[in-house]
Formats: C-alpha cells, structure tokens, sequence
C-alpha cells in the first residue's frame, strides 16, 4: 500500500505537466539566458499591466507588441524537438536565437512603421512583404512548439486552402488568394493575425492569467483543498467529492486542465486510492473534475473571452459567466452523483474525524476567496473586464498581507508576474495561428459554406445538426487547446446551429463545451491520460472512465440549445425551477445506470429503463419530462420497497428466548 500513499512532488508534477500539457514544456534556462528569459516575461507582464491601466495602444501596435513578446519568448523557451534539448553552455540552438531576434523585429514593424503603412493603403512594399511573411512562418512554429502540432497542421491546411482554393471540388472552391493578398490579410490588417483572437488574448486573457498567477502566489490554489475537504470530506467516498469540489474551484484560477489534473490530482488522487476506489476510476474522477473547471463561471476558460467578441450584440462576460452557471452546476452534480453511487456500490466510507483537518482553522481563512467574490460583484456590476481584472489583482495582494504565511513581498510579486507571462505565451500563440484560420475563412467565405453543407449533410434537422457538430468540435479538441478550438468551430460549425433558429450564446456554448470536453475524450484524452500518469493506471480506461463521468457534458449542451431557459434566456423564475429539478433528477437516473448501483446493485434492464427515464427528464418537454418523472418515481419505489425488505430481513432478531 505504500506506493499509493505516495503523493508526487513538485517536480514530479512538472514532468507529468509537461508530458501531456505542450504548453508546459518549458527549458529551464540558466546563466545569461536565464536572465534574458526572465526579464522578458516581467517586462511582458509589465507592458500589459500598463496597457491595462492606462489605456491601450493602436490596435496594430498593441497586438503586434503582444505577438513579439510571445513569439520571441517562446523560441527561447521552447525547444524546437523536446526529446533533444540541449544544455551545459549553450542550452539553445543558433536558430532559436535567430527565431527570437526575428520575432523582436516582428512585433516591433507596426510600432515603427505605423503612419507609412496606413498610408500605404494596403501596397506592400518588399519589405513589408518579406517581414509579413517571416510573421507567418513564425506564428505556424511557434504554435508547433508552445501549443502542438495538431493546430498547427490545421493552420497550414487553410493557409493552403486559401491558397489554391481554386482546385478544390464543389462548394469548396473559391478564386484563389494570390501570395501578395495572404500576406497583406495576415499581418497588415485586423482580419488575421492580429484580429479578434489575438486581441483578446492582449487585453482580457492576459490580464486573467495574471490574476491566476496571483492567486496561486497568495495559497488560494492550496486553500481550496482545504476548504474542500472541510466540506466534502466526511461523505461516503469523501476523498472524490473532495475532487470534485476543489477542482471546480481551481478551474478559478487555471486554464489548461492538464494542469489542474496533476496539481489538485497529486493530492486527490492518492487519498481516493487509499480510500478503495481503483486508480482507474480515481484518475477519471480527477481528470472529469478538472477539465470541467473551465467550464465554472466566473473565470471560465480563455476560449470565454473570445466568445464576446465572436458574438457581440452586446453580450458581456458577465453575460457569458450567468448563462454557463446552471449547466456547470450540473455537470459537476453528474460527477457527484456517480462517484456517490460508486462509494456505496463498492461500499466505501468518508474521511473519519481524526483525518479530518480543523475546520475552524480553515474556516477563519475564508478571506482568502475575496479575491475571487471581488471578481464576481465587479462583473455583476457592470465593470469592464480588464477594470475587473486589474482590481481583482490588487486585491488578491492586500489579502496576502493579512497571514504572515501568505504575504507578498516584492520578490513574490515579481515572480507572480513573470508566471503570469510565462502561462500567456501559449495562449497567444494558438490565438495569433486561430487568426489565421479566422481570416481565410472569411476571405473565402468558407465558413458560410461550410454551415450550409452542415446544414444540408443534417437534412436541415437541428439534432442532427448538432450532432456532427459535436464530433467535429471533439475530433478538433484532440490535442488542440480550448482556444484554438473554439475559434474554429464557433467559426465554421457555430453558424449551422444559428441558421437552423438557435439562439447565439446557446451555439457559441455548444461548441465551447465539446471542445472543453475533447480533454477527457478517448482516444486522445490529454487531461485523462495525465491523470492516469498521477494514479498509476492504465490511461485509456482512464479516459473511458473519465467520459462516464462526464455524461453530463454531453448531454447538457443539448439541452440548452433546445430549452435556452437552462441559459437564463428569456425564461421565468418557473420554468427555470422546473428545468433545473428535472435535468438534476435525470442525471441521478443516468447515473445510477452507469454505475450500476442505486440503492442496490441494478439488473440490466433496470439501467436500461433508468436510462431511457433520465433522458426523458432532461429532454425539455413537458410530456417527455411527466413520463421521465412516472418512470423515475418507479424505479425509486422499486429499489427503496427491495431496500426497505432486504433491511428487515438482515435485521438480527432481538427477540429474547423465555
């Protein structure tokens, strides 16, 4: 047993990380290059900081100063083949050093050459050309190595697209895009590289990642295990309610579930273990958890942010946070559910009092989650994001003063503030490779095409519909970031949902989730496989056990897009009463036939009948729901009567011979 009380250390959590996270497969410089690495982040960190409070510059000059800082870091910290990283004196190759330069020279052409390149009035001069170019090829390899190679190749795909659209068959083909027109669009207008995404990524996403880096400096990432535990750790199986619960919270502050799997998971993980539950299942319940953080307002993953801009109308983050609320609820009462009904199958208990740790100690640090109610009362408020962030950020300092263990000094704000760049450089180099695809999808009017075949391959039906577009959005999220993701599908598939009458936030959503979800998905379920990397286990069982788990999440999103009242839209304090019991009361029927056990081990045809009934219940309509209650109320009373028998009849008799 000695093996499996064993939690990883910290730089056991590192390696695990960088294995299945591309984003963490970091060098660790030392000497001068360390130093150059160093205050390159702080001075990333800080350019945006100052941006933020006093105003952004020139859309080109804001994103271009981004994309230099990214594209430059990346090639000094990233190795171009992670499996031959060098070290001793010279720990990177001559054409990292190149690549960096180059990359400097990138973000620094637009502030340079503003006024003549908006005078030119879109002509390229050969320079401008050549340096347009060289951005391009350095955007594809900087994603390779920050993010991976599956976004890159689909970058390069719809570069070549744009290219020779003229060969391709049917609907598809367009007039071409000569290599002149593919420059200009990617890197002198706002339609590619340095549209929507990378703007997001140098205002709002930014400036969350840093409140992140925050956060984790002031103990609050430790702090949710704590309070978790505090709260879920005396139930039947409390260490995996323990999972559950702190790994929403940690999705607060962490945007790559790779990351909350190993971090919360090495801590999980080994007390679900010692409980009873097998590592296969201990593993899935962590990887399910942690990738659904991202889906728990009201920091939710960095794909949230673009999901304004990509709407518009008005819409605001806050708007965004409130719908996702109740669906995120639900799929981590899912999580619950099962892992309840897996507790008592297997017949495991909670942590006992002595394990307990105090819960008055940890309830007098209750302050520590202000940081994090500040965020939330901002963004009910009305506060414009970066204001939000910016405050959050200060105020996730002052709490830090108020615990001698937990106090910033200068030392801890500095490194708080180069991890916040270091966590930034993949996100902006999938968002500047998503705006390529973004802007040859609108140069060649592709994503309209592409959501008239969707509709059309459907037969115009919505289910249908949204079911191609959920296969299309998991086979892109297989090993691809959320980010990158959803641009794409909110991009190409979103708009086959909205032509078939779906309300924008509710399109937008499904495509957010599948792709949030591609994480625990086999056959490439990244977050899965690194929770199987933390329980020892075998990782694709992991995975099959992770999307159990997950059922939830790909049932949720259907019911949104056909009852938005889940979403607050436009729904009575009735409906969204209603909605909400019968979709909780489903997934406690699904649940108990996944995991086969409700109050007593169930025969297949009871799994059966309670599937069908769960899924009535969720479907939104009314007769659908009465017959899903009718078969519900059945299947309780028939394993409470069985409960109920089975008691009385293993009750020892009391009875006293005469």
């Amino acid at each position: 047993m000695a093996e499996i009380e064993k939690q990883l250390t910290e730089e056991e959590q590192q390696e695990l990380i960088a294995k299945y996270d591309p984003e963490a497969g970091t060098r660790k410089l030392t000497g001068i290059l360390g130093y150059i690495a160093f205050f390159g982040l702080l001075a990333f960190s800080l350019f945006q900081l100052y941006t933020a409070i006093f105003g952004v510059f020139t859309a080109q000059i804001q994103r271009t100063v981004h994309l230099g800082f990214a594209l430059s870091l990346i090639f000094l910290l990233f190795p171009a083949n992670r499996k031959k990283q060098k070290t001793g004196k010279f720990q990177i190759t001559w054409y990292d050093g190149i690549l960096a330069v180059l990359s400097i020279g990138v973000g620094a052409y637009w502030p340079l050459f503003f006024d003549d390149l908006v005078m030119s009035v879109g002509r390229l001069s050969t320079l401008d050309f050549i340096v347009g170019a060289i951005a391009i090829l350095l955007v594809l390899e900087a994603t390779r190595r920050a993010v991976g190679l599956p976004i890159m190749i689909i970058a390069v795909i719809f570069v070549l697209y744009g290219l020779f659209g003229q060969y391709m068959p049917g609907f598809l083909s367009h007039r071409g895009l000569t290599l002149e027109r593919l420059v200009q669009t990617m890197f002198f207008t706002t339609d590619g590289i340095l549209g929507t995404p990378l703007a997001v990524s140098s205002t709002f996403i930014f400036l969350f990642l840093l409140f992140g880096a925050f956060l984790i400096r002031t103990g609050v990432g430790q702090y949710f295990n704590d309070l978790s535990i505090a709260v879920a750790g005396r139930r039947i199986g409390g260490p995996a309610k323990v999972a559950i619960f702190s790994s929403a919270l940690q999705g607060t502050i962490s945007g790559s579930s790779v990351a909350n799997v190993v971090t919360s998971g090495a801590f999980t993980i080994p007390m679900m273990k010692n409980l009873g539950y097998k590592k296969e299942f201990a593993g899935a319940v962590e990887a399910a958890s942690s990738t659904g953080g991202q889906l728990m307002p009201p920091i939710m993953g960095a794909a949230a942010f673009l999901m304004v801009e990509f709407i518009g109308n008005g819409i605001t983050y806050w708007d965004i946070a409130k719908a996702a609320a109740i669906p995120a609820i639900l799929y981590f009462a899912g999580i619950w559910i099962m892992t309840h009904f897996e507790a008592k199958r297997i017949g495991l208990r909670g942590l006992t009092k002595e394990e307990m740790p105090s819960r008055k100690e940890i309830f007098s640090k209750i302050y520590l989650l202000l940081p994090i109610l500040t965020i939330v009362v901002l963004l009910m408020a009305g506060v414009i994001v970066t204001h939000a962030a910016l405050y959050s950020i200060l105020v996730a300092i002052l709490v830090s003063l108020i615990n001698k263990e937990t106090r910033m000094g200068p030392k801890e704000f500095v490194f708080a503030l180069v991890e916040g760049a270091r966590t930034a450089l993949g996100v902006a180099a999938a968002t500047a490779a998503a705006g390529i695809i973004v802007g040859i999808v609108t140069k060649t009017g592709l994503g309209l095409k592409l959501a008239n075949g969707l509709v059309d391959l459907a037969g115009g039906y919505l289910i249908p519909t949204l079911m191609l577009t959920m296969i299309a959005a998991l086979i892109l999220g297989m090993g691809s970031p959320t980010t990158a993701n959803y641009v794409i599908t909110s991009t190409i598939a979103a708009p086959a949902i909205i032509l078939l009458g779906v309300p924008d936030l509710s399109a937008h959503l499904f495509v957010f989730y599948f792709g949030i979800i591609a994480d625990i998905t086999p056959p490439v379920a990244l977050a899965a496989f690194a929770a199987a990397g933390v329980a020892g286990a075998e990782p694709f069982k992991t995975g099959v056990d992770s999307a159990k788990l997950a059922i939830a999440a790909f049932i949720i999103p259907y019911v949104f897009v056909l009852s938005p009242e889940l979403l607050m839209i436009d729904a009575t304090w009735y409906e969204l009463v209603w909605v909400i019991l019968t979709s909780v009361l489903g997934m406690i029927a699904i649940g108990a036939a996944i995991i086969g056990y409700w109050m007593r081990k169930m025969h297949w045809l009871e799994r059966i009948v309670n599937i069908i009934s769960g899924l009535l219940l969720i479907y939104p309509e009314r007769i659908s729901d009465i017959t899903g209650l009718i078969l519900f109320v059945a299947m309780f009373a028939l394993q409470f009567i069985w409960k109920r028998n089975n008691d009385q009849k293993n009750k020892p008799n009391m009875a006293v011979e005469s």
